[in-house]
């Protein structure tokens, strides 16, 4: 443990370190980047140089403080996000109009050969890197897919050994030395510019020379002037002309970046003064040929900055990441089949506890439990494999399809129509003869059932929007609580926190079931308290609240104390008048998980719903009831769950009016969660 705490240490303190000596230190990994980087020392004498054999050690360096950043593609962020290392990247190059923080990875044959990419069993292959993007990760991985390269997986025998079986012969830099993935290198095999078949023009030099047949890179590195001699390899078996690459292409990845620690002020420091060079091009390496890409790829135009709080899987997006995982196959035989679902919080995770338990049988639970402190962190978990499932609302059913989920199944608030489809009306409620309307909401006190949520943010604030044009909602309500907003906000000044009021009350704010007034009740309730002029919620929230329903802040409440406002009503009308006075009729909540999870979540949560639904044959345990709070895990409304089409996106369930309401709220960057801007970043992190 000493070890690793000395490094915790070093890795902490670096960012100090580098602020008093003023050095940015870059690390490089062959003599013509070390020749570069010293260049680059002579016009910024704000940088310095490590010296390192290859990327691996680079990381290790990073991850001790030795060095600052480097450079890496994707295959080489993914290792430096791992727990090991834990670096991410901060900065994307961008590689202008033709594909900007993308690139496509090709397979870059010699002009007039009759073989197509079903025929590649056999020839001799050069590759940019072992476990590069272009030319490992995504070639490997699309055979594999492609049922071309036979493996079982590292049980059976290594990936390398199945590529080394697959081709006549290969330089893989990085590769097993004397293995056939090292048969035709140059030198020394090694994944850096030491060896001169090493990154996209070393392979495509591999190509040139003959030693190889095909060579797998990205599709800006045949020069011009020798397009003429080459083709691409589609995946339909045919082939194409070298600039088809946007319809001929193994896949579109993300860009390479800069990575470094987990560090604000270091980032910042970092993108200051690599921004700052004058008088040297970064992107050039033409006086060190024949080397290329030395400290940056040659064809990036411009850098970009990364956002904050991205970690190399967001980076790297869900479909790359299942191309890595797919690299990495293991037997699964023994490992838990056990729906394993995400609840935020202390007190869904006690509910949550309890459906566990009560899914045992044979020994065997159907269901696990993780937690997460948010919607965010739990959506991240799923993203991940660490977590399956989640029932959120349709404003988290937007953030999860930006990300690369999908809704499979779907709330039911009428036991009448549980094979119909499911949605609920968007209203704002205010306290009888209270005088307050929609005209007169200016300068008023909101009550949110949280940040990003339908019914409570997401069409209030777009209609707001909508007829202020102004994204700064600030000057549009005086206070609120809308929990899951800054904590220095005025949407969090009115909010409850805990019900036992600590002092430095953690739960002020905060987007769970600990902060009292999150959710519909909870918005519901800060409207009671007085702690706003009006609550936006759903359509059923006050019923369920009221009349001798729900919890004990609740009990006495008459419903007709309340009244719903709306656009294009002068005066408000009675609760149950939501048909005809409403925001918007919008989604119902929904279960969300990865692709290819879809089928098993949805085979358990039938079997569960059967046992321990609105009507299940096991009354030890209620999914869509909550003892210790409102609405914990699925809504206390639902009736069932319902399975969602197959072949339906995210945006096909929440429909074309909601959709174009979030299309008009995403015009304010401040509305938009740190993980969709992380997911959309690239135009090339989702399945398109």
């Amino acid at each position: 443990m000493k070890p690793l705490l000395l490094v915790a240490l070093l890795g902490c303190l670096a960012s100090v370190v580098v602020a008093q000596a003023g050095k940015l230190k870059w690390c490089v990994k062959s003599d013509d980047e070390l020749r570069k980087c010293r260049d680059l020392m002579a016009k910024a004498p704000i940088f310095s140089c490590v010296s390192k054999p290859n990327t691996l050690d680079c990381i290790i360096a990073i991850k001790a403080g030795e060095a600052d950043a480097i450079t890496l593609d994707g295959g080489d962020i993914y290792t430096a996000g791992l727990k090991n290392y834990d670096l991410q990247p901060i900065i994307a190059e961008d590689y202008g109009p033709t594909s900007d923080t993308c690139y496509y990875a090709v397979a870059v044959v010699k002009k007039g050969g009759t073989f197509g990419i079903r025929d590649l069993q056999g020839k001799k292959s050069c590759h940019t890197g072992l476990k590069k993007s272009a030319g490992w990760n995504i070639p490997i991985g699309t055979l594999l897919s492609m049922g071309l390269i036979q493996w079982e997986g590292i049980d059976d025998k290594s990936l390398e050994e199945a590529v080394g079986s697959f081709f006549h012969s290969s330089c893989a830099p990085g590769a097993t030395v004397g293995s056939k993935l090292c048969q035709l290198c140059k030198k020394d095999c090694s994944r850096s510019h030491n060896e001169p078949y090493y990154d996209y023009g070393g392979a495509f030099q591999c190509l040139a020379d003959g030693a190889g047949e095909v060579a797998f890179v990205k599709h800006l590195t045949v020069p011009d002037s020798e397009k003429s001699k080459y083709e691409l390899l589609c995946k339909d078996n045919t082939r194409a002309p070298i600039d088809s690459y946007k319809t001929c292409h193994l896949a579109r990845v993300v860009a390479h970046a800069v990575v470094s620690r987990k560090d604000p002020q270091l980032a910042e420091y970092i993108w200051t003064n690599l921004t700052s060079v004058q008088d040297f091009d970064l992107f050039s390496s033409d006086a060190y040929a024949p080397s290329k890409n030395l400290m940056f790829k040659d064809s990036t135009v411009k850098l970009v900055r990364v956002p904050p709080h991205t970690d190399s899987f967001l980076y790297l997006g869900a479909e790359y990441m299942s191309i890595v995982s797919s690299l990495k196959k293991e037997q699964t035989t023994g490992t838990s089949s056990a729906l394993k679902w995400c609840a935020v919080g202390h007190a869904e995770t006690q509910k949550c506890d309890e459906w566990t338990t009560s899914s045992v049988s044979g020994g065997t639970a159907s269901v696990e439990c993780l937690s997460g402190s948010t919607v965010e962190e739990c959506l991240k978990k799923i993203m991940r494999s660490d977590a399956d499932a989640m029932a959120v609302d349709g404003g988290q059913v937007y953030t999860a399809g930006k990300c690369g989920l999908v809704p499979v199944m779907v709330e039911q608030y009428d036991a009448v129509v549980c094979s119909t489809a499911s949605s609920y009306y968007a209203v704002a409620v205010v306290k009888k003869d209270s005088g307050v309307t929609w005209d007169s909401l200016k300068g008023k006190k909101s009550c949110h059932t949280g940040i990003g949520r339908t019914a409570g943010w997401n069409i209030p604030m777009g209609q707001i929007h909508k007829i202020t044009g102004d994204c700064d909602f600030t000057k549009f309500f005086s206070s609120g609580c809308a929990p899951g907003a800054d904590p220095s906000s005025p949407f969090c000044s009115q909010c409850g926190g805990s019900e036992e009021k600590t002092v430095g009350d953690q739960a002020k704010c905060k987007a769970s079931a600990e902060e009292k007034y999150y959710g519909y009740a909870g918005a519901f309730r800060c409207l009671v308290d007085g702690s706003g002029d009006v609550a936006f919620v759903k359509h059923t929230t006050v019923p369920e609240n009221s009349d001798g329903v729900g919890t004990t802040w609740a009990s006495s409440l008459k419903s007709a104390d309340y009244e719903l406002i709306c656009p294009g009503r002068p005066t408000p009308v009675p609760i149950s008048d939501y048909a005809s006075c409403h925001l918007a009729l919008v989604p119902a909540h929904a279960v969300i998980t990865r692709p290819d999870s879809r089928q098993d979540v949805i085979t358990v949560l039938k079997d569960q719903q059967a046992k321990f639904g609105s009507t299940g044959s096991d009354p030890t345990f209620r999914m869509f009831q909550s003892s210790s709070g409102k609405n914990l895990l699925f809504k206390d409304s639902t009736k069932c769950l319902q399975e969602i089409p197959a072949e339906t996106s995210y945006e096909q369930f929440l429909g074309t009016d909601y959709m174009t309401a979030m299309t008009s709220l995403r015009q304010c960057s401040d509305t938009t969660p740190d993980l969709e801007k992380s997911c959309t970043f690239h135009a090339c992190q989702q399945k398109t």
